[in-house]
Protein backbone atom coordinates (compact mmCIF):
# COMPACT_ATOMS: atom_id res chain seq x y z
CA UNK A 1 0.00 0.00 0.00
CA UNK A 2 3.14 2.21 0.60
CA UNK A 3 4.40 1.39 -2.63
CA UNK A 4 1.14 2.51 -4.64
CA UNK A 5 0.69 5.87 -2.43
CA UNK A 6 4.86 6.37 -3.34
CA UNK A 7 3.93 5.47 -6.86
CA UNK A 8 0.91 7.92 -7.09
CA UNK A 9 2.58 10.33 -5.55
CA UNK A 10 5.48 10.92 -7.98
CA UNK A 11 2.97 10.77 -10.68
CA UNK A 12 1.41 13.67 -9.42
CA UNK A 13 4.36 15.61 -8.67
CA UNK A 14 5.96 14.66 -12.45
CA UNK A 15 2.76 15.89 -13.96
CA UNK A 16 2.65 19.55 -11.99
CA UNK A 17 6.62 19.51 -12.84
CA UNK A 18 5.36 18.95 -16.69
CA UNK A 19 2.49 21.41 -16.16
CA UNK A 20 4.39 23.94 -15.24
CA UNK A 21 7.58 23.86 -17.68
CA UNK A 22 4.38 24.28 -20.86
CA UNK A 23 3.47 27.43 -19.01
CA UNK A 24 7.15 28.47 -18.47
CA UNK A 25 7.26 27.58 -22.49
CA UNK A 26 4.68 29.22 -23.82
CA UNK A 27 5.36 32.31 -21.69
CA UNK A 28 8.13 32.84 -23.20
CA UNK A 29 6.29 32.50 -27.20
CA UNK A 30 5.25 35.73 -28.73
CA UNK A 31 1.97 36.48 -30.45
CA UNK A 32 0.82 39.29 -33.20
CA UNK A 33 -1.76 39.04 -34.92
CA UNK A 34 -1.20 39.71 -38.59
CA UNK A 35 -4.03 41.08 -41.21
CA UNK A 36 -1.98 39.12 -43.53
CA UNK A 37 0.27 36.32 -44.07
CA UNK A 38 2.72 39.24 -46.34
CA UNK A 39 2.72 40.60 -43.12
CA UNK A 40 3.67 38.16 -41.18
CA UNK A 41 6.65 36.89 -43.72
CA UNK A 42 7.55 40.61 -43.22
CA UNK A 43 7.69 40.71 -39.54
CA UNK A 44 9.70 36.93 -39.35
CA UNK A 45 11.65 37.97 -42.07
CA UNK A 46 12.91 41.50 -40.23
CA UNK A 47 13.41 40.21 -37.06
CA UNK A 48 15.74 37.64 -38.71
CA UNK A 49 17.84 40.45 -40.01
CA UNK A 50 18.02 42.92 -37.14
CA UNK A 51 20.37 42.25 -34.35
CA UNK A 52 19.74 42.73 -30.48
CA UNK A 53 21.82 46.08 -29.38
CA UNK A 54 22.41 43.92 -25.88
CA UNK A 55 23.18 40.21 -27.40
CA UNK A 56 25.51 41.59 -30.06
CA UNK A 57 25.66 38.06 -32.14
CA UNK A 58 21.86 37.07 -31.92
CA UNK A 59 19.16 38.45 -34.03
CA UNK A 60 15.86 39.53 -32.44
CA UNK A 61 14.08 36.25 -33.29
CA UNK A 62 16.19 34.57 -31.22
CA UNK A 63 16.74 37.11 -28.46
CA UNK A 64 14.89 37.03 -25.10
CA UNK A 65 16.40 40.35 -23.84
CA UNK A 66 14.27 42.84 -22.90
CA UNK A 67 15.14 45.49 -25.67
CA UNK A 68 15.08 42.26 -28.43
CA UNK A 69 10.86 42.62 -27.02
CA UNK A 70 10.27 46.08 -27.16
CA UNK A 71 12.33 45.87 -30.46
CA UNK A 72 9.68 43.40 -31.76
CA UNK A 73 6.88 45.05 -30.71
CA UNK A 74 7.94 48.38 -32.54
CA UNK A 75 8.64 46.13 -35.32
CA UNK A 76 5.21 44.59 -35.52
CA UNK A 77 3.64 48.33 -34.77
CA UNK A 78 5.40 49.86 -37.62
CA UNK A 79 4.20 46.49 -39.65
CA UNK A 80 0.54 47.32 -38.44
CA UNK A 81 1.13 50.67 -40.03
CA UNK A 82 1.96 50.09 -43.21
CA UNK A 83 6.02 50.98 -43.34
CA UNK A 84 8.20 49.07 -45.89
CA UNK A 85 11.28 46.69 -44.87
CA UNK A 86 13.39 49.80 -46.19
CA UNK A 87 11.46 52.64 -43.97
CA UNK A 88 11.63 50.07 -40.56
CA UNK A 89 14.96 49.58 -40.99
CA UNK A 90 15.94 52.92 -41.85
CA UNK A 91 14.04 53.69 -38.37
CA UNK A 92 15.84 51.15 -36.38
CA UNK A 93 19.17 52.39 -37.89
CA UNK A 94 18.47 55.90 -36.79
CA UNK A 95 17.30 55.04 -33.55
CA UNK A 96 20.14 52.32 -32.63
CA UNK A 97 22.87 53.05 -35.36
CA UNK A 98 25.00 50.70 -37.69
CA UNK A 99 24.90 47.95 -35.02
CA UNK A 100 21.68 47.05 -35.23
CA UNK A 101 22.16 45.29 -38.99
CA UNK A 102 24.15 42.38 -39.69
CA UNK A 103 24.72 44.65 -42.89
CA UNK A 104 25.88 47.93 -42.12
CA UNK A 105 26.07 50.48 -45.34
CA UNK A 106 29.53 51.48 -47.24
CA UNK A 107 29.94 54.99 -45.75
CA UNK A 108 33.52 56.14 -44.34
CA UNK A 109 32.01 55.26 -40.58
CA UNK A 110 31.82 52.10 -41.85
CA UNK A 111 34.81 51.63 -44.03
CA UNK A 112 37.01 49.82 -41.22
CA UNK A 113 34.39 46.75 -41.26
CA UNK A 114 34.18 47.09 -45.06
CA UNK A 115 37.87 47.20 -46.31
CA UNK A 116 40.34 45.89 -43.12
CA UNK A 117 39.56 42.08 -43.51
CA UNK A 118 40.50 41.82 -46.80
CA UNK A 119 43.26 44.03 -46.49
CA UNK A 120 44.76 41.99 -43.48
CA UNK A 121 44.16 38.85 -45.89
CA UNK A 122 46.07 40.46 -48.76
CA UNK A 123 49.00 41.66 -46.53
CA UNK A 124 49.34 38.12 -44.61
CA UNK A 125 49.48 36.65 -48.54
CA UNK A 126 52.20 39.26 -49.23
CA UNK A 127 54.21 38.45 -46.59
CA UNK A 128 53.89 34.86 -46.43
CA UNK A 129 55.15 34.92 -49.63
CA UNK A 130 57.84 37.46 -49.09
CA UNK A 131 59.04 35.44 -46.22
CA UNK A 132 58.72 31.85 -47.91
CA UNK A 133 61.04 33.82 -51.06
CA UNK A 134 63.51 34.87 -48.77
CA UNK A 135 64.08 31.37 -46.49
CA UNK A 136 64.59 29.79 -50.38
CA UNK A 137 67.12 32.08 -51.30
CA UNK A 138 68.80 31.90 -47.99
CA UNK A 139 68.45 28.22 -48.44
CA UNK A 140 70.54 28.17 -51.93
CA UNK A 141 73.00 30.54 -50.39
CA UNK A 142 71.74 33.90 -52.89
CA UNK A 143 70.98 35.91 -49.93
CA UNK A 144 72.88 38.53 -51.46
CA UNK A 145 73.89 39.19 -47.34
CA UNK A 146 77.63 38.08 -46.60
CA UNK A 147 79.26 38.31 -43.13
CA UNK A 148 82.76 38.00 -42.38
CA UNK A 149 82.60 36.53 -39.28
CA UNK A 150 86.45 36.36 -38.55
CA UNK A 151 85.61 40.62 -38.54
CA UNK A 152 82.64 40.29 -36.68
CA UNK A 153 84.54 39.12 -33.12
CA UNK A 154 87.06 41.16 -31.53
CA UNK A 155 90.63 40.10 -30.84
CA UNK A 156 89.98 38.86 -27.40
CA UNK A 157 86.99 36.95 -28.49
CA UNK A 158 89.38 35.80 -31.65
CA UNK A 159 91.73 34.21 -29.32
CA UNK A 160 89.27 32.69 -27.08
CA UNK A 161 87.77 31.02 -30.20
CA UNK A 162 91.43 30.10 -31.74
CA UNK A 163 92.37 28.60 -28.49
CA UNK A 164 89.07 26.42 -28.36
CA UNK A 165 89.19 25.46 -31.40
CA UNK A 166 92.89 24.39 -30.89
CA UNK A 167 91.86 22.42 -27.78
CA UNK A 168 89.48 20.68 -29.37
CA UNK A 169 91.42 19.75 -32.30
CA UNK A 170 93.98 18.59 -30.39
CA UNK A 171 91.24 16.59 -28.12
CA UNK A 172 89.78 14.88 -31.01
CA UNK A 173 92.96 13.70 -32.16
CA UNK A 174 94.17 12.12 -29.02
CA UNK A 175 90.50 10.42 -29.40
CA UNK A 176 89.37 12.12 -25.93
CA UNK A 177 86.72 13.64 -24.42
CA UNK A 178 85.29 16.36 -27.28
CA UNK A 179 84.50 18.72 -24.43
CA UNK A 180 85.55 22.26 -25.47
CA UNK A 181 84.63 24.24 -22.51
CA UNK A 182 87.24 26.02 -21.22
CA UNK A 183 88.56 25.23 -17.44
CA UNK A 184 86.77 28.97 -16.12
CA UNK A 185 83.38 27.44 -17.89
CA UNK A 186 83.37 24.44 -15.73
CA UNK A 187 83.78 26.51 -12.43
Amino acid sequence: MAIQMKAITMKLVSLIIACLLSISVYAAIDVYNFDSVQQEAQYRGLIEELRCPKCQNQNLAGSDAPIAQDLKQKTYDLIKEGRSDGEIRAYMQERYGDFITYKPPLRPSTWILWFFPPLLLISLIVGWFWQSRRSQRVARGQSGVTVDNAAALTTVEKAELDRLLSRANSNSNDNNDHDITSLEDKK
